[in-house]
């Protein structure tokens, strides 16, 4: 049967995603792993006013999780989970916002802004 995964990335146009990940964690230094098992990698965005990260979803081979522990420092978190209100909460108890999760050609992007602590 096909999946409506195949239909989607047979498509060119730009379609705007409402099933956001529910979990994404780290892996290893710069890929992330959703609840189904897909992997995501992020490129960081430093403008003037904020902090964005863009979480592009690419299947690459994963390799040794790596402990937490192990991992070199970054900018990036360990954890982000889903929120009510389209946020992500990090495992640093921070929030981002969801500016926009959408897929172009079969290329899923989600771009998470940090934002200001109340």
């Amino acid at each position: 049967a096909m999946s409506s995964r195949t239909a989607l990335s047979e498509c060119p146009f730009t379609v705007c995603r409402s099933l956001h990940s529910d979990h994404l964690w780290i892996w290893r230094p710069n890929v992330y792993v959703d609840e189904n098992d897909r992997t995501w990698l992020p490129i960081i965005i430093e403008t003037e006013s904020s902090l964005q990260v863009l979480m592009r979803q690419i299947e690459v081979s994963r390799g040794e999780a790596m402990q937490p522990s192990r991992l070199p420092p970054s900018m990036l978190l360990l954890l982000w989970q889903l929120y009510p209100g389209r946020r992500y909460r990090a495992s640093d108890s921070s929030f981002r916002s969801l500016v926009y999760h959408i897929e172009i050609s079969g290329v899923e992007d989600m771009v998470l802004e940090q934002l200001p602590d109340p």
